[in-house]
């Protein structure tokens, strides 16, 4: 029964998203419009190659059948979903941008903490080259250094972001806020940036001269 008359079901389709992608679907029935008043309708058609191509055709076919119903706002479906998602893609693009952003600073920051622990062991730096450490034993030691930090930090950012990204599902679509993928991701992309960023002081302190290291204070 519907609209308290007695109906017939002729077939049954799947889901479709009416008025958002990020709604689910709600229960809904077609009737045809000969049987009901309808202020407006829509015509999906399905092709297999141009879309626009067929559109003379199908404009022929509706004035014949409803000659008093103009055709508007004709769009494809690939038009129809980047409308619906517009909005979401440029909120993705700026937090990208800003984690684009953090990305450079956290590599700055982990480059002037190395810089300055290098400057910081520079006489041992030199003591160690004197007793007959190679540049691989020295780049050796500060990438180790930064290693341990880098593993530490990312420890920490890890857990807590696992913690608080609760607070970010509202700004997913059909993701999971707890995605292993996302965070293998992120943890691999920091790593990578703060070994590159640990590796230029490394290679200056291996170019240290021992005679210089041993006099500096």
């Amino acid at each position: 029964m519907l609209d308290g008359a007695d109906t017939t079901v002729v077939g049954v389709v799947g889901n479709i998203y009416q008025t958002s992608l990020e709604a689910e679907p709600a229960a809904e029935a077609y009737t045809p419009m000969a049987q009901g008043p309808a202020t407006f309708a829509e015509l999906v058609i399905h092709t297999s190659g141009d879309p626009y191509l067929v559109l003379p055709a199908v404009k022929a076919a509706v004035l014949a059948v409803l000659p008093d119903v103009p055709l508007r706002t004709v769009r494809t479906m690939e038009e129809v979903i980047a409308r619906r998602v517009a909005q979401r893609r440029l909120n993705m693009l700026l937090l990208g941008l800003f984690g684009v952003l953090g990305l450079v600073i956290s590599a700055v920051g982990i480059y002037g903490v190395m810089a300055y622990t290098v400057s910081q062991r520079t006489r041992e730096i030199g003591v160690r080259m004197a007793l007959g450490a190679s540049r691989a034993n020295v780049i050796s030691m500060v990438m180790l250094r930064a290693s341990a930090l880098v593993a530490a930090g990312l420890a920490i950012g890890a857990v807590t972001a696992w913690a608080l990204s609760g607070t970010a599902s509202r700004f997913l679509f059909r993701l999971e806020h707890h995605d292993l993928r996302a965070f293998a991701v992120a943890v691999a992309t920091l790593a990578v940036a703060a070994l590159i960023a640990s590796a230029i002081p490394a290679r200056r302190a291996a170019s240290v001269d021992p005679m210089i290291a041993l006099r500096a204070e």
